[in-house]
């Protein structure tokens, strides 16, 4: 089953080509053969700055996170032994201070539409029964609509395409490190981890396993998450990512200047 086929995701599809058309139509003089690349990161810049009060949220909701640290791992250290209450008395501290552990998640969810309509507008030949002219568009000669993978297993991609395609996932995995740096523990965006204390049953400070060594690796991993999947996605599709992944970077350094996390070995 063609999700694209169902009568609303078609009709927001065609929606999104028309508008993508239109921009670019309006770029042309200005960009000239890369207008649809501009209007692709004109697009990104839109949604990210709408969605600017929801970064804003995920920011306190990090800093409430932190504050709470030694309260969380008092109340792991006292339900050790019954995870179902440890669960029930975490979830009614958040809720009692207005927050919750997924708020960090709000951004990429709320992306998550218009990247999936982007990188379809991008992959379909016909849409709402009619041709995609945007297919035809390039940058630096590159089609929008060529993806890394393609072209590495395609063998006669020109070295220029290579180049091009492997730029966007490079900087995207650049950003990417950057990012886990500064998130880590120590690092500038977050406070330094807590030393080990034995009988806590969890981790670093009697936190859950969430702070142990081996996740800390698994969320750093996860920074790199947006370069895998430019690998695969349309020229297009990866430019909203190369774009989306600086914003959310300068946009971390700056919210957590203004909502700096609490010292975690601190009481609450």
């Amino acid at each position: 089953m063609d999700l694209f086929a169902l009568p609303l995701v078609a009709t927001a599809l065609d929606a999104a080509y028309r508008a993508l058309m239109g921009l670019t139509d309006l770029l042309e003089p200005l960009a000239g053969g890369a207008s649809a690349a501009l209007a692709v990161v004109l697009v990104t810049l839109l949604v990210r700055a709408a969605l600017i009060p929801v970064g804003v949220s995920q920011a306190k909701a990090e800093a409430t996170r932190a504050r709470l640290a030694p309260r969380i791992a008092a109340l792991q250290r006292r339900h050790r032994h019954d995870p179902q209450e440890l669960q029930r008395a975490t979830m009614q501290l958040y809720a009692d201070e207005g927050t919750t552990p997924l708020a960090g998640c709000l951004p990429m969810l709320a992306q998550a539409p218009v990247v999936g309509l982007i990188y379809a507008v991008f992959v379909h030949t016909r849409i709402a029964d009619h041709g995609n002219a945007l297919l035809g568009q390039t940058l630096a000669g590159v089609p929008l609509g060529s993806t890394l993978a393609g072209a590495l297993t395609g063998g006669t991609t020109s070295a220029s395409v290579l180049v091009v395609l492997g730029l966007v996932v490079l900087v995207i995995a650049v950003v990417g490190e950057l990012t886990r740096r500064a998130v880590a523990p120590g690092g500038r965006l977050a406070p330094a981890a807590p030393p080990v204390t034995a009988g806590a049953g969890a981790g670093p400070g009697g936190a859950a396993p969430l702070a142990g060594a081996g996740v800390q690796r698994v969320l750093g991993a996860m920074q790199f998450a947006s370069a895998v999947v430019a690998c695969f996605v349309p020229l297009a599709a990866g430019l909203y990512l190369l774009v989306t992944v600086w914003w959310t970077f300068a946009q971390r350094l700056l919210l957590r200047r203004r909502y700096p996390l609490a010292d975690s070995t601190t009481p609450a």
